[in-house]
Parts: C-alpha cells; sequence; structure tokens
C-alpha cells in the first residue's frame, strides 16, 4: 500500500516537472527573438508611453513574438522609467536585449521632415540637405547608381525598369511618399529613402488587383497620379480630371498641360509666363508639344499624395475632354474646344480667371 502511495507522489511531481519543463520551454520561445533578420528598425517611443502600450505597436513591427509573454516579461522585472524618443531595435532581439535598450535610454535623437503633397523631387533635395548632414550632390548621385537602382527594383514591387529610362530627370521622382517622417539624426540617404519607399509600399499594396486588370503599367498610373497632382484644384474634382487625361490619351490627344512643359523646363509653376516657344517646344515631359500626342510623361513630375493616386488608379468614367478651374478651385467640364473656349471667356469677364 505504502508504495503504491510513493508511487503515485512519483507519478504527481514526475508529470508536475514535465509541465513544469514545458513552461520553460514555452516561456523561452516566446520571449526570443522573431527572427535572425539583424536591419535596425526605428521606434519612436512617444510621450506618455508605458512599457506595456508599446505592446501592441512592438507586435506590429514584428519585434516582439508575443504580446501576452511581453507583457509577462515586464511584470516579472522592476523597469527603470521609460523615455520618448526614437531606439533603434531589431527583430533578432530577445525581450530581455529588447527591453534593455528601452531601460537603459539607448535612443538617437530624431529629426522631423514633412514632405507636402506635390513637390518634386529637386523640392526632396533641398528639404533632406538642409535638415540632415547630406549633401545636395550625394542624393543626386544616389539616384544615378544604377547598381542601387537594381538594388531597389528587385525589393519593391511597383519599382520597374521604367525609373531608369534615358532622358528620365529624377529616377525616383513620384515614388517618395509625401509624408511627415522621424529620422535618426545618423541617417544617410538609403535610409531616408527606404523609409519613404516602405511608406509608398504600404499606400500602393491596394491597387495590385487593379494594375493586374490595366493597359497602363505602374509607372504610368504614378505619372498620371503627379500630373493630376498639380492640375486638379481639389480633392473631388481630381477622378474627373484624371478621366479627361485618359480620354485624351486613348484617343490620340496630347493631354496639353502647362504643369509638365513647367516641369520639362525645370521652372516652378509661379516662377513665370512660358513663351509660344516653350509651350510647344519638345522634350519627354511636355505634353504640350504636338509630338507628345497620346503620351504621357516619361516619368512622374511630383511626388503625389494618396487622392491622386487614387483617381489615378480609380477615374471618373466620361465622356469630356476639357477642363479648366476658376480662382476658387471650382472645376468645369467641357466635350469641346468651343464649349471650352467659352467657359473660359466667361470666367475671365466675371474676374475668375486664375492668374499666376
Amino acid at each position: 500500500m505504502k508504495k503504491r502511495k510513493v508511487k503515485k507522489q512519483f507519478k504527481i511531481i514526475f508529470a508536475f516537472l514535465i509541465v513544469l519543463v514545458a513552461c520553460f520551454i514555452i516561456y523561452k520561445v516566446g520571449t526570443g527573438r522573431v527572427s535572425s533578420n539583424s536591419e535596425i528598425i526605428t521606434f519612436e517611443v512617444k510621450s506618455g508611453s508605458t512599457y506595456s502600450s508599446l505592446a501592441e505597436s512592438l507586435k506590429e513591427n514584428d519585434l516582439i513574438k508575443s504580446k501576452i509573454f511581453y507583457k509577462i516579461y515586464i511584470k516579472l522585472h522592476s523597469l527603470e522609467p521609460l523615455q520618448a524618443g526614437n531606439y533603434d531595435l531589431s527583430q533578432n532581439m530577445n525581450l530581455k536585449e529588447l527591453v534593455s535598450e528601452l531601460e537603459n535610454n539607448t535612443k538617437h535623437s530624431s529629426i522631423t521632415i514633412t514632405f507636402k503633397e506635390g513637390i518634386n523631387f529637386r523640392d526632396v533635395v533641398s528639404l533632406i540637405s538642409s535638415n540632415m548632414n547630406i549633401k545636395d550632390d550625394e542624393i543626386y548621385n544616389k539616384i544615378k547608381d544604377t547598381s542601387y537602382l537594381d538594388k531597389l527594383i528587385n525589393e519593391y514591387w511597383f519599382l520597374t525598369d521604367d525609373i531608369k529610362q534615358d532622358g528620365i530627370y529624377y529616377s525616383l521622382e513620384g515614388y517618395l511618399f509625401p509624408d511627415t517622417y522621424q529620422f535618426n539624426e545618423n541617417s544617410d540617404i538609403e535610409d531616408i529613402f527606404k523609409t519613404m519607399l516602405d511608406n509608398t509600399e504600404k499606400k500602393l499594396e491596394k491597387y495590385k488587383d487593379t494594375l493586374n486588370n490595366s493597359e497602363y503599367s505602374v509607372h504610368e498610373m504614378m505619372t498620371m497620379a503627379s500630373i493630376v497632382e498639380l492640375e486638379a484644384s481639389n480633392t473631388d474634382d481630381r477622378a474627373g480630371v484624371a478621366g479627361v487625361f485618359y480620354n485624351r490619351l486613348e484617343d490620340g490627344w496630347s493631354l496639353g498641360s502647362d504643369v509638365t512643359t513647367y516641369y520639362g523646363l525645370k521652372l516652378a509653376l509661379s516662377e513665370r509666363d512660358l513663351t509660344t516657344a516653350e509651350l510647344s517646344e519638345y522634350n519627354n515631359y511636355n505634353t504640350r508639344s504636338s509630338k507628345m500626342a497620346g503620351k504621357l510623361p516619361i516619368s512622374p513630375i511630383c511626388m503625389p499624395g494618396m487622392e491622386s493616386i487614387d483617381a489615378a488608379f480609380n477615374p471618373e468614367k466620361h465622356d469630356y475632354y476639357y477642363f479648366v478651374a476658376d480662382k476658387n478651385g471650382k472645376t468645369y467640364f467641357n466635350k469641346t474646344a468651343a464649349k471650352h473656349t467659352a467657359t473660359v471667356a466667361k470666367l475671365k469677364s466675371e474676374g475668375l480667371w486664375y492668374e499666376y
């Protein structure tokens, strides 16, 4: 009888030990590193954040395997107060290493830069060089580096060999999504472009199906979006403006867009009026030239925002071929040149004609 009792107790202890070992293994796995990827991820800790409140964001960035195990870990350890800032973390850190980075305040000074919708690559260069320790020439040379461009093309599905065509002014024009970004003060130009291109990839993901069923390439779509960005006066009219340009393309017309002419001459829209010769001069961007009939510019002409991108991918279906906006931003669409000319004359007579 006594032997049976001892045997039973041994089984209970053995089972308990098995459960204990299993729990330990599960805990070790759950608090281990996500992957062997050592690429640095800049992780922002906002003012007022706690270790616990970071769980969701850490999981979204694939920096922890499990929110539950992360919260168990921070409960089991007495941690120093958390401080706001940008931290360099990676997926190959286990929880102990990751929390140690946060706890020891191993952060870097960050620089915030806002890139507005509709700016072009020259504006991007100016913003980066004036805020970061990076020279203009370094940026321009980087986008001429074919090895670097090939690397980007392999990494991002929306970048194709189209960005390497002869005659393109700036290979990444149109692809650096306009937004507010925070960069480490030590970031180099590749780090900056990666952050911006990663954002572009997220924004374009939902249009993959549209592209698969379209006669236009992603490069052509982004080029269209960039023209719409500068031509449409307000969000509500963007899809209609895109529809006009697609109608012209499909019927072999010139787009007749002044913003492409300015870009081709590397002039700002408000810089000065264009001459008659400049308006008709042929280059790979000027869609006022008769030689550009039925063609888009060779590349985007600015960094389009989300509304213009959506308009390019989902244009309004109509039979208009002309549009004009008054100085209040209202857009007027017409089917014929005669009606368009009459609309312009009416706007001028009513003092609504827009002048730079």
